[in-house]
């Protein structure tokens, strides 16, 4: 197979790096090397700021009825090459072809958000704040921002968390894409040139934590959307905040999933299979930990295994494969590496997912779903993110002991309770750490019209990505007061200390 050698994409041109080292882009199903990335050099990422900086002027100057038009112009050719992306998506990351598409849609969703800029950037006004003047609140763009991305969601979070309300708002922005699966976002930077869009206004390198650490620093940078791991998300916030620019780092998570005796038992651990073993549980909303009560909690068990064992394991682009394999051979034994330190520390294996057979496709990186029982606080496999197809059970007497487990975790993007009990579903709500919150549902992400709500370690910043929170961090206010002077006052000698500034008469 013909190895592609992969460009960046800075002022509207894609261009050869000049690079010492390029990266390579696997097919996760095969295990061969399909692409290779470049390593841009310090130079090319500044280049790429530059040419954000040259386009914002006249982006940012662009009336927001013609920027959605080109963003809706997208959204169309979005649709019409979804087949596409979602293969693309499937060979470079490794998503099976339902979750593939689920990513692309993804996209679609944020798009449409981003349409309503119109509306949802539109300032205020009062009129006579005091006598004879008045006050009217804008809603303006920022400037240039960077995106760093991970390699999990490689459309949905370039393109869609990031991309379309920044550029809405009249920003501009410079991508780094994962080295991983950096493909998909690159197609849709075409995508986005074929809709309309001003060259330089979306620009895509990719690079090392070297090379990325510019956009921390760099003046002309002036907001860093990221989403990754906990440490590097603390780093990015800390070093960028302290440079003056407005930061959100979503960051690692390890949701934990409450299941009550009154649960509907089966269709509970149907909705848990597809949220711990979907893709491959690499994502940020997994949901990689049941706790479960201990009177149902063999019953629960059973099922898991069950079910999971039902799971076809293949390559992402056979559309009847259910479980893919993960992004890498690297990424394969970190895997395998936490299910051997979780039977070390005294997890019990129900399920052992470590040597899964797939016909024809013996060197592409897959894991079958592992169950780990008996997983208790003091264990790390239970507490730290392992992002893969590994299930951990923790058993707890009740609602109160599962609630106050659920809560020690250090992370809380989202979290879950299994029950047909309101009152406990309504304490949970109430008394979860978790920023998004099931009532059994095993996948709490809302709709993008809502912002991605992660707490504690899950997030550093003021305000999520997507929903009003997206709009206000792509944005800055202005307030203009105004006074218009008579005949009379025209005339005046002496101005008040405050001119207008206090409320009411002066």
């Amino acid at each position: 197979m013909a190895v592609k050698k992969l460009k960046y994409f800075a002022g509207g041109q894609w261009l050869e790096s000049k690079c010492e080292k390029y990266m390579d882009v696997y097919n996760p199903s095969t295990g061969e090397v399909q692409a290779q990335t470049p390593c841009c050099t310090k130079e090319e990422v500044n280049y790429a700021v530059e040419c954000a900086k040259k386009a914002f002027p006249g982006w940012s100057n662009t009336p927001v009825m013609k920027r959605v038009q080109i963003i809706y112009k997208f959204r169309e050719l979005l649709i019409e090459h979804m087949d596409e992306l979602t293969e693309l998506c499937a060979r470079e990351h490794g998503k099976v072809w339902s979750e593939a598409k689920g990513d692309i849609l993804k996209v679609k969703e944020p798009v449409e958000l981003a349409l309503s800029a119109p509306s949802l950037t539109m300032g205020e006004s009062v009129r006579d704040t005091s006598s004879g003047y008045d006050t009217v609140l804008y809603k303006e763009p920022v400037g240039v921002f960077a995106g760093i991305v991970p390699f999990n969601f490689p459309g949905m979070i370039p393109m869609g968390w990031m991309t379309p309300m920044c550029i809405a708002c009249g920003n501009t922005i410079v991508l780094k894409a994962a080295s991983f699966t950096p493909m998909t976002a690159m197609r849709m930077a075409e995508l986005w040139q074929e809709a309309g869009l001003p060259d330089g206004v979306v620009n895509i390198v990719t690079c090392s934590r070297n090379e990325a650490e510019i956009f921390l620093e760099h003046p002309d940078v002036r907001g860093i959307t990221f989403v990754g791991s906990t440490s590097v998300g603390l780093h990015i916030y800390s070093t960028a905040a302290a440079n003056g620019k407005r930061v959100q780092c979503l960051c690692e998570a390890k949701n934990h999933g409450l299941v009550l005796e009154d649960a509907a038992l089966e269709r509970t651990a149907r909705g848990i299979i597809n949220s711990s073993f979907g893709c491959a549980g690499e994502r940020c909303m997994a949901l990689p930990v049941i706790v479960a009560q201990e009177s149902i909690a063999d019953q629960l068990i059973a099922y898991l295994v069950k079910f999971a064992k039902e799971l076809k394991i293949g390559p992402a682009y056979d559309k009847e494969s259910q479980l893919g394999p993960v992004v890498n051979a690297a990424h394969k034994q970190s895997i395998l590496n936490w299910i051997e330190k979780g039977l070390e520390e005294g997890a019990t294996m129900v399920l052992d997912g470590r040597n899964p057979v797939v016909p024809g496709y013996e060197n592409g990186f897959y894991l079958g779903p592992t169950i780990l029982d008996n997983v208790t606080k003091e264990m790390t496999v239970g507490t730290r993110e392992i992002f893969g197809p590994v299930l951990c059970i923790k058993r707890v007497k009740n609602f109160e002991e599962g609630l106050a487990v659920m809560n020690a975790n250090p992370f809380a993007n989202g979290s879950v309770i299994f029950t047909q009990s309101g009152y406990y579903a309504r304490e949970f709500a109430k008394r979860t750490d978790g920023g998004m919150v099931g009532v059994n549902v095993g996948i709490p992400v809302p709709v993008g019209v809502f912002p991605f709500t992660g707490h504690k370690k899950s997030f550093f910043g003021d305000l999520h990505c997507l929903g009003k929170d997206g709009f206000r961090f792509y944005t800055e206010t202005k307030a203009v007061t105004s006074r218009w002077f008579d005949e009379e006052e025209m005339k005046a000698t002496k101005v008040d200390t405050w001119d207008g500034s206090v409320g009411g008469d002066q």
